[in-house]
């Protein structure tokens, strides 16, 4: 291999693993954590869809004022 080709390697897996932290922080990754959580332990079961587990966590956050963000 080429220093080049090693230097977009480390890039590649450095903007990777910034991908992976910001997904975390933000919280856009509870979904797919959601879908491989209820396929493991209950595998019969349809995991719900996108919006309806958007909703949700929504309405627990807003039912919850100490886990949300409303300061009210």
């Amino acid at each position: 291999m080429t220093p080049l080709m090693i230097s977009a390697s480390k890039v590649r897996h450095a903007v990777g693993r910034i991908r992976w932290y910001v997904r975390e922080l933000t919280g856009e990754s509870a979904y797919d954590h959601y879908v491989a959580h209820t396929r493991a332990c209950d595998p019969p079961r349809e995991p719900m869809t996108r919006r309806a587990f958007e909703r949700d966590r929504m309405d627990a956050r807003e039912a919850d004022p100490r886990e949300g963000f409303r300061c009210c």
